[in-house]
């Protein structure tokens, strides 16, 4: 039902559409934030800080007392239980409405012996106004009163038509209220066990449809093919160890022995390998692709930018240096004749592995058999691109690679359309990152160690939260700090400028300049964060680090220290907020991406942190990944039994909300 028809005004409306509510049932899942509860309590049990529903009547003139600017408090005495209060009510300077012998109802906060501060005061009957009060996120213009009246008339026009998404049987063996009994005790509380009662149902609802989503899309991903499974040795895969100077960890094998368990099977390929920043993906990545080789197809690696591209070209050049295997890397920049090159190569067969950005996706890239494509840094494609790249091929298998890890079976929980491998344990070899956290604006007090570090052969990475001065946000952005160390070091160093509005051929003179030692400071924004291996890069400064998300920092920070000399990374801060400083000091005391990556989650939920899910896939408005971990695990157990018996009597409504959910859901990038 739309909002017209619930009888609220235009400019109410277009209020409401602004907060994402279209029509009555948006209305009637717009949920609180919180509660408040106004229930009386006995003068004995009052303690320190309490915050006291009380009526009383007013015993003597209020007096106001001018306080500093704008600022006052009006003060009187109130009888409450045959005995004498003294009130403080803080920038409510009209005497005149509190007159001697008034009834009053206040909500005030108990100071201890007989002194209270009133947070609020009205002069209706307290037993009128006792009970639990739902609070909603409201704007400009829309008041509580009004989002309650708007939610009342919404549940009049549907009550009649609201039915259980959720089986008869799973409310029964949850023991838990229907979905109608939910949505009214949500937002009209009889007491907090009702409240508690309705969040059972909404939340396990909010996380089935979400499964059950993401494990028809994953069905629908891996429709069986047969008679298309790779064919190869596994002992010649494993071969490829001999030419590293290392050993692979535990974690990568176990990767590489499932990814090579999906090449050989009979359906595609759809695996998500997570761990932290330096664990091997890449080269786990290469085992996969070997196969893929000797299985006599293509693969092709995707990389988010050009020189990102070049690199893991080079990376794999020298994996299989010692076979022959042809190793390509195409990009946009490329002289015509040498694209043309590639491309004729490729098509004919003679290019076994063909790395690239966006340029892959083109029309004019024929391969001739391709057979696995790896994505790096999964969220920057989007399922289009992907599609493009798989129709170019048959049986394409694909394998994505993510660096913000987070606990596996949430990953199970949340990537519930991918198969998910973990690295959890880093190689041998990787130096220690040193973080530190500088309660300070500028990098004065750190730049003698900097310069001296830089003085030594080290390169510096200057990181900014904004590219241009704005007016709204007071932050520090490349354009400023980039001016002020040209000024006052641009004699004594090189120093270069990174930022997203610039060309990616500017961007990537920038960074080539930098790789290959040309400039010894980089002051960039977040671009640097998926990035390039530059074995002198040990110093990073962060600007404005409370501006960032943990991981975020950690992905940042994970660009230094990954040659042979161990790594700084300073989180600069003027923030006087006790969270955000908080939040700093994780990143100072931990290097573990998993713990930082686990610490975001609970912090800001699963929308920031896993880069990209899908439109059209529910999201979660009351569950909480972290807090309702075991609500989540349940949903997802439940969703694989549902999704069994789809077509059996009773589950027609889950089955018309997968098909039409399945319908309109795409990846974004």
């Amino acid at each position: 039902m739309e909002l017209k028809e619930l009888r609220i005004s235009e400019k109410k409306r277009a209020l409401l559409h602004t907060m994402g509510i279209e029509n009555a049932m948006d209305l009637l899942t717009y949920y609180p934030f919180r509660y408040e509860s106004v229930e009386t309590k006995p003068r004995k049990e009052w303690q320190k800080e309490d915050r006291i529903a009380l009526e009383g009547v007013i015993l003597n003139r209020a007096r106001v007392i001018r306080l500093k600017g704008k600022q006052s408090v009006t003060k009187f005495k109130l009888l409450y239980e045959e005995e004498e209060l003294d009130i403080a009510i803080f920038n409510r300077p009209w005497i005149s409405a509190f007159t001697v012998g008034k009834t009053i109802t206040l909500i005030a906060k108990y100071e201890g012996g007989s002194r209270m501060t009133a947070l609020q005061y009205n002069f209706q009957p307290l037993q009128e106004q006792l009970g639990i009060f739902p609070v909603y996120n409201v704007k400009e213009g829309i008041s509580q009163k009004d989002i309650r009246k708007y939610i009342d008339k919404a549940w009049l026009a549907q009550q009649e038509s609201i039915k259980d998404f959720l089986p008869m049987e799973y409310l029964q063996k949850y023991r838990l209220i229907s979905r109608s009994q939910a949505l009214y005790f949500i937002h009209h509380p009889k007491n907090m066990e009702a409240v508690k009662q309705s969040l059972r149902h909404l939340k396990y609802e909010e996380f089935l449809k979400f499964q059950i989503t993401m494990q028809a899309l994953k069905a629908q991903e891996k429709e069986v093919v047969h008679g298309h499974e790779k064919r190869f040795d596994n002992e010649e895969v494993m071969d490829l160890q001999k030419t590293l100077a290392f050993s692979l960890t535990e974690d990568q094998i176990k990767t590489i022995e499932e990814i090579l368990a999906d090449l050989k099977s009979d359906h595609i390929m759809y695996r998500m390998v997570q761990g932290d920043v330096g664990c091997g993906k890449t080269l786990v990545a290469a085992f996969g692709m070997y196969a893929c080789v000797l299985a006599h197809k293509q693969a092709a690696f995707l990389a988010p930018t050009e020189i990102l591209a070049k690199q893991h070209g080079n990376n794999l050049k020298k994996i299989f240096h010692d076979y022959e295997i042809q190793v390509e890397v195409l990009y946009a920049s490329l002289k015509t004749q040498e694209k043309k090159d590639i491309l004729e190569r490729l098509a004919r067969n003679e290019i076994d592995i063909l790395v690239g950005t966006h340029a892959l996706f083109q029309e004019g890239v024929e391969f001739h058999d391709l057979g696995m494509v790896v994505a790096d840094e999964q969220h920057r494609f989007g399922v289009a691109q992907r599609k493009k790249m798989l129709e170019k091929g048959d049986k394409v298998d694909f394998l994505l690679m993510s660096a913000t890890p987070i606990p596996r079976t949430l990953a199970i929980s949340l990537y519930g359309d991918m198969d998910v491998s973990t690295i959890q344990t880093l190689p041998s070899g990787r130096q220690k990152i040193t973080t530190k956290l500088v309660h300070a604006r500028s990098m004065s007090s750190i730049l003698d160690f900097v310069l001296e570090k830089i003085d030594e052969g080290n390169q510096c990475y200057v990181v900014c939260p904004a590219i241009e001065k704005n007016e709204d946000y007071e932050m520090r952005n490349v354009t400023d700090i980039f001016q002020g160390m040209q000024a006052s070091l641009g004699r004594r160093y090189q120093i270069g400028l990174l930022h997203g509005k610039m060309s990616a051929q500017e961007k990537d003179a920038v960074m080539k300049a930098f790789v290959e030692g040309d400039l010894q400071i980089l002051v960039s924004t977040t671009v640097i964060e998926v990035g390039v291996d530059v074995a002198n890069a040990n110093i990073m400064v962060i600007y404005d680090a409370h501006r960032f998300g943990l991981s975020q920092i950690h992905q940042l920070r994970g660009r230094v220290g990954r040659g042979s000399q161990p790594g700084y990374c300073f989180l600069l801060s003027d923030s006087k907020d006790p969270d955000s400083l908080q939040r700093l000091k994780v990143c100072e005391k931990t290097n573990d991406g998993f713990a930082i990556a686990r610490y975001d989650l609970a912090l800001r939920g699963p929308g920031d942190i896993l880069g990209t899910r899908q439109s059209g896939v529910p999201g979660f408005i009351l569950g909480d990944v972290i807090q309702d971990a075991n609500i989540l695990e349940v949903a997802r157990e439940d969703a694989q039994a549902l999704l069994k018996h789809i077509h059996d009597p009773g589950y027609e409504q889950i089955k018309n909300y997968i098909d039409m959910t399945i319908a309109r859901a795409t990846y974004l990038d």
